[in-house]
């Protein structure tokens, strides 16, 4: 996990640093993993001399199948108050998809203003990768990507559907200010990041001609206040291409939406998979984000199998965001104890040990 600047410079802090954490523990095996992301904060906390508020909400499928609710105004004036949120998994077999994604995940996003998704690709020690000569030397770049706008703003329609004559419309919003503050975002960050100082560019300015050609503008012109940043650019589909064959040329990479979303997945498996991947949503100004990447894993539910590293990577970032960095690296350092000596693999079922003995595991090596 990698530091970032703060993200939320109000936290309340009393003589004893109080931070108040909104959580969501979702859905399947979201509450599991979350459970053990908590132990390892609480235990952090008290080593660092801080206090952790949590503030539960029952956001996810099971309240929306009983009450129809994805999320209420009510709660979101509440979030709006907290520090942070830290989030399991959103997706119910029950539920059809889309309606919770939008409902909760893309509305918190929109509503909250987070702009910045970030995601480390990061190889830990002892875990398999399916790159063949890679180690975590050559795995370890964070990709910042747009967070509101592109093709996920919800601009679009149909005409004439259902009919052989049907048209599909979804629109890719693409505006200055919201290139701008992600690209300066992403420039701040690779200063800030103590390895090679290279940022690149993936976009798809052969084809997208305008929404890229302003992606490319702003990130030139921004450059060129950033004398000691490297710059690169990369089409997606090279990049791609890249991240699998030399994934050691990469720094940090900042891209739009719907490109962030794809190569933050493929960064996933490369870096061992869905279980140790994390991210946040962020608001650099206001309320943050944090959770694992994978889904909620329905099939897994109450087995005591499923894999809570990414979550206890994502509390991790959390506490950097608040400006608890030694806390932060702590809990990176003992994840990276337990998979360079403990762990048979990260897969669910495969680990060698139950969801709550590799909680305890990562309190152990705090």
């Amino acid at each position: 996990m990698a530091t970032h600047p703060t993200t939320k410079t109000t936290a309340v802090r009393t003589a004893t640093r109080t931070y108040r954490i909104a959580v969501i523990p979702g859905d399947g095996t979201g509450p599991e993993v979350i459970a053990e992301g908590r132990k390892v904060l609480e235990a952090v906390a008290r080593q660092g001399g801080f206090r952790l508020d949590w503030r539960p909400y029952d956001l996810g499928g099971e309240r929306y199948l009983k009450t129809n609710e994805t999320l209420p105004a009510s709660a979101l004036k509440e979030l709006r108050q907290v520090d942070a949120i830290y989030l399991g998994a959103i997706g119910h077999p029950d539920v059809k998809p889309g309606i919770l994604e939008q409902g909760i995940l893309l509305r918190l996003r929109f509503e909250l203003d987070q702009y910045i998704n970030l995601r480390p690709v990061k190889l830990y020690p002892g875990v398999w990768t399916p790159l063949r000569d890679k180690g975590p030397e050559h795995i370890d770049f964070v990709v910042v990507r747009e967070n509101t706008e592109g093709l996920y703003a919800g601009v679009g329609g149909f005409l004439r559907k259902g009919t052989a004559e049907e048209v599909a419309l979804q629109t890719s919003v693409n505006t200055r200010q919201g290139v701008e503050r992600c690209i300066r975002f992403a420039f701040e960050y690779t200063a800030r990041r103590a390895k090679a100082k290279k940022l690149t560019l993936c976009g798809k300015t052969n084809v997208l001609t305008f929404a890229h050609d302003l992606w490319q503008r702003v990130f030139n012109e921004v450059a060129a206040e950033y004398p000691g940043i490297q710059t690169d650019y990369t089409h997606v589909d090279a990049c791609c291409m890249w991240m699998v064959k030399n994934p050691e040329w990469f720094d940090v990479i900042v891209t739009d939406n719907m490109f962030g979303d794809i190569i933050t997945d493929l960064g996933a498996m490369i870096q061992g998979g869905m279980g140790i991947a994390a991210g946040g949503n962020l608001n650099p100004q206001g309320v943050s984000m944090f959770e694992p990447i994978g889904g909620s894993a329905p099939k897994y539910t109450g087995q005591r199998v499923i894999n809570p590293l990414a979550a206890i990577c994502a509390g991790g970032m959390m506490l950097e965001s608040l400006g608890e960095a030694k806390a932060g690296k702590a809990v990176e350092q003992a994840v990276m104890a337990v998979t360079g000596t403990k762990l048979k693999s990260l897969a669910a079922g495969k680990m060698g040990y139950s969801t709550q003995e590799v909680g305890d595991l990562v309190v152990k090596s705090l």
